[in-house]
């Protein structure tokens, strides 16, 4: 997949001291983040768009890859941010929002931009896939849930059940460390989410740290928002959300 590629941006002018770590979602690739990313960049961030290991290849690649190996990268990337800049934010959508979500739990950050994390599957097949993943290899594609006509994000056209498996081991140790967050939370939340349930969003309200979570509906939107209607929005909002929380950088 040659358009799955990684992006980073060094910043400029009095923002480029403001870094932004950026993840795409399950079995997606940078192709659903790369607008975003780029309308940071526009605007003087660093910004960093890592390919999450087993994306942007082939399911069957991504059957063989642990949640540890996708923390890692993004983690990675968002280290390398941070030695470069003076304060760093972590934003991501759907598995994207965890990892951004689970790389505040470890590590100081200014903030976090969420657009549907996921820290529930609608699937109710997919609480079983400690088993199935011996007796099924794959199910039926979630990508493309994009109100927009004509787009596509490229998903994978198959998910891995072992992959699942690791997603939700994902979603579970990131659940329980989410009263250690204590930085302030934008959360972007489509009102229609195909993919990603409403108990998701419970989880995150329930347990998160911070007593700065403020939440933004998405009225015109399905899962993958930032290529749908309302990507405007999520681009606007998020940037006035970091320039507020740089400390007047």
């Amino acid at each position: 997949m040659p358009e799955a590629k990684a992006f980073t941006s060094p910043g400029h002018g009095a923002l480029a001291r403001v870094g932004v770590a950026i993840s795409h979602g399950f079995t997606g690739s940078p192709v659903s983040m790369i607008g975003w990313a780029e309308h940071l960049a526009q605007e003087g961030f660093a910004v960093t768009l890592p390919l999450l290991p087993g994306h942007g290849t082939t399911w069957q690649e991504l059957a063989r890859t642990r949640w540890e190996q996708w923390y890692g990268e993004y983690e990675r990337a968002f280290l390398e941010l941070a030695a470069r800049c003076d304060v760093v934010f972590t934003a991501g959508l759907s598995m994207g929002g965890t990892l951004a979500l689970r790389v505040a739990e470890q590590h100081p950050v200014a903030g976090v931009a969420v657009v549907n994390p996921a820290f529930s599957i609608a699937d109710p097949r997919a609480r079983y896939t400690g088993l199935l993943r011996y007796l099924l290899r794959s199910t039926a594609a979630i990508g493309d849930d994009i109100k927009l006509r004509g787009v596509t994000e490229g998903a994978y056209a198959r998910v891995p059940v072992a992959a699942v498996h690791q997603l939700r081991r994902l979603q579970a140790v990131t659940a329980a460390g989410l009263s250690s967050v204590e930085a302030p939370v934008l959360l972007f939340r489509s009102t229609v989410d195909r993919v990603v349930p409403e108990s998701s969003v419970r989880i995150l309200q329930e347990r998160i740290g911070t007593s700065e979570l403020d939440v933004v509906p998405l009225h015109n939107s399905y899962h993958v928002a930032t290529m749908d209607n309302d990507a405007p929005l999520i681009f606007e909002q998020s940037a006035d959300f970091f320039r507020k929380h740089s400390d007047g950088l």
